[in-house]
């Protein structure tokens, strides 16, 4: 029930964490704003950057993991929240797409760089039967920082001036500048040599480990539940308020920040992992069933209704991401844990891209018989995860598998 691990590499990472969600939350909270109106984009090219650079981020994933386990993740890591921090600090100085565009996709290396190192970082600094629960703990933390970065911006948002806007990024640029230097505390970790022969990106050639990480992806369109469909579904589709929507998102971030460590226990092992996958795919069609069925209903029984599909949407989420960093801990070789952490960070990337599309299209487009087609969807993709993990371990050398037990 702790926020912070035990003292030691895991909280010196936590605490870097908890300092750059905080500047992260801002920049979410208020980019969209600043772009159109402190710059003068309109809505269309902001749309267009930030899909530019989501897709130069997906394809800079695997190298930049690549680099961190050549270089040394710990390296790369601060080099990465410096070019973060001055990065972030040159928006103040963007007027016009170009400007923008250049910014951005230099942002999306230096985000690349960053999540790649960060999961070799934790696996060199932090003992195996320990990796998972600290992304754990990085993950209630993140939730924390975010939401406190987004109660700062909307003391900007409602000043809603350049000054404002200009104080947001600054206060982004100085958490990135806090993390580094927290960061610091942590002991180097090597680098680890490249093996003398075969390919270097050996990630994007293990079929096996690809296929869990387009799995994973896709399965990470649950996110888009959440914080797409179900407001769109809440305002136009059912009789309950619309502040339920804060209900719902507060749900999930309490339940997040209180239970993501205690809900990876068990899937350190590729066994377990695979097992928690499988469970998550069936919680979040059950969700689905819910919000489904909380259109057409009766103000409390919609409103029941959705605040119990929020609830057992987070149950899977937070089987889904623990999963996650089982497998593809597990299932990468100790000398390429960055560049494998890269690839299976580009899962999530795809995942949201194409989950606004998928949600809104089948939610909100196709109502009840959408959500039950997105539930069906959700339940197989879990499904098909162990076999997977399964196909995986029989493709590997056994000393590249921490967990040799058969997924069940």
């Amino acid at each position: 029930m702790r926020l912070l691990p035990e003292p030691g590499p895991a909280r010196t990472l936590a605490l870097s964490t908890l300092v750059n969600t905080v500047g992260r939350g801002t920049w979410l909270t208020a980019s969209a704003l600043f772009l159109t109106r402190s710059v003068g984009l309109s809505v269309a090219q902001v749309g267009l950057g930030l899909t530019i650079t989501a897709l130069v981020s997906l394809v800079a994933s695997t190298p930049m993991g690549y680099l961190a386990d050549r270089l040394g993740p710990r390296g790369i890591q601060l080099t990465a929240l410096l070019a973060s921090g001055v990065l972030t600090a040159a928006l103040v100085a963007v007027r016009s797409f170009p400007t923008f565009l250049v910014v951005g996709v230099l942002m999306a290396v230096a985000d690349a760089a960053s999540r790649g190192a960060r999961g070799a970082l934790i696996a060199g600094a932090v003992p195996a039967d320990q990796r998972v629960r600290t992304r754990a703990y990085l993950r209630a933390v993140t939730n924390v920082g975010i939401s406190v970065g987004a109660v700062v911006a909307g003391v900007g948002l409602a000043a809603d001036t350049r000054a404002a806007y200009v104080a947001l990024i600054l206060l982004d640029c100085v958490t990135y500048l806090g993390a580094a230097a927290i960061l610091l505390r942590l002991a180097s970790v090597p680098p680890v040599p490249a093996p003398a022969h075969g390919p270097r990106l050996i990630a994007l050639r293990d079929r096996p480990f690809l296929a869990f990480t387009v799995l994973d992806g896709l399965m990470s369109m649950h996110f888009g539940l959440l914080n797409i469909a179900l407001p769109l579904w809440i305002a136009d589709h059912t009789a309950a308020p619309h502040w339920l929507i804060s209900a719902c998102m507060l749900v999930n971030t309490v339940i997040v920040v209180l239970f993501q460590v205690r809900a990876s226990r068990g899937t350190e092992e590729l066994a377990g992992a695979g097992r928690a996958a499988r469970r998550a795919g069936a919680v979040i069609a059950v969700a689905c069933v819910l919000f489904a069925a909380s259109g057409g209903v009766s103000t409390p029984a919609a409103v029941t209704l959705l605040l119990a599909g929020s609830f057992v949407h987070v149950i899977g989420e937070l089987w889904h991401a623990a999963a996650g960093w089982g497998i593809s801990f597990g299932l990468a070789p100790a000398h390429a844990q960055g560049q494998y952490q890269g690839a299976y960070g580009m899962g999530m990337q795809l995942g949201g891209m194409v989950a606004p599309v998928v949600v809104t299209s089948l939610a909100i487009g196709w109502g009840v018989p959408g959500w039950l087609l997105l539930g069906g969807l959700f339940l197989l993709l879990g499904a098909l995860v162990p076999p997977v993990v399964r196909w995986a371990e029989r493709s590997r050398p056994a000393e590249a598998a921490t967990a040799p037990v058969p997924v069940g």
